[in-house]
């Protein structure tokens, strides 16, 4: 069986309520090949000498972080979202991350949206750092649909060097994950993994429940060679034990491994 590239990591948004050192202790536990720090309320995740001791005591490697772009991140690392990109990509260079993770500006933002595309190709030409933006969704009140992100919740009708499929979101967008994958082609840089059924909330499933193509993602990114992270975004709120919530994330790895390596089997060496 040939194994892909593709490295399999957990976001440490996947173990709220708990820490973000919590993330570090799982992920080296149940064997996952790194993690995505997700940059938020919790003080360790805006500390990297705290995150690189984590990451040295676990041995286990951090391989993107996530800017603090969410509505409850909004006074961290600052409040202007340029200072947060630019912190991002400090922290990923000391971390030795290869990607950071974006949302499209809040339409509200209207400053930042004006400049958005430019400037994430100036920050692109001067780090190694990929900045990878992540397709989001229009929010939805009953029959009412409101367009939240600017130039667009659909990143790919944008020039960008690099992208994130979320399928999560593909699902509240109630878009076709595997033809915006298409859309992003080569560009596809980083894959949030989780399942949804398309309601208008960000369900953000394990992989398997929800009616998403996760696995026919995953077995495409294999037989395409792609290299980038496979991180594992999942909502472990409702589990009612640690020992739940670890066994959760333990199923979205084996469901991520088993899909990726089934498909590269297929692939005839030459």
């Amino acid at each position: 069986m040939r194994v892909p590239d593709a490295k399999v990591a957990l976001s440490t948004a996947s173990v709220y309520p708990e820490s973000t050192a919590t993330a570090f202790e799982i992920a080296a536990r149940l064997g996952y090949d790194g993690v995505e720090v997700m940059v938020w309320t919790d003080p360790v995740s805006q500390d990297i000498e705290a995150l690189r001791r984590l990451s040295d005591y676990h041995r286990i490697p951090i391989l993107a972080v996530h800017a603090p772009c969410l509505l409850i991140t909004q006074r961290v690392w600052s409040t202007d979202p340029w200072t947060k990109l630019r912190r991002a990509q400090a922290a990923a260079e000391k971390l030795g991350a290869g990607t950071v993770v974006v949302h499209p500006p809040f339409r509200w933002q209207r400053q930042y949206a004006r400049d958005f595309v430019d400037g994430i190709w100036r920050m692109a030409n001067e780090t190694d750092v990929r900045f990878a933006v992540e397709n989001m969704y229009p929010w939805r009140y009953r029959d009412r649909e409101m367009l939240a992100y600017a130039p667009d919740w659909d990143v790919t009708k944008e020039d960008y060097r690099h992208f994130t499929i979320d399928l999560s979101h593909a699902s509240t967008a109630r878009t076709d994950a595997l033809q915006m994958i298409d859309r992003m082609g080569d560009r596809l840089g980083h894959v949030h993994l989780a399942d949804g059924r398309g309601s208008a909330k960000d369900e953000h499933l394990v992989p398997g429940r929800g009616d998403q193509p996760c696995a026919q993602v995953l077995e495409r990114l294999a037989v395409s060679g792609f290299d980038g992270h496979v991180v594992i975004e999942v909502n472990t709120r409702r589990a009612m034990s640690s020992a739940e919530r670890e066994a959760d994330l333990a199923e979205a790895l084996a469901f991520t491994r088993l899909h990726l390596a089934s498909a590269a089997a297929r692939v005839p060496r030459r």
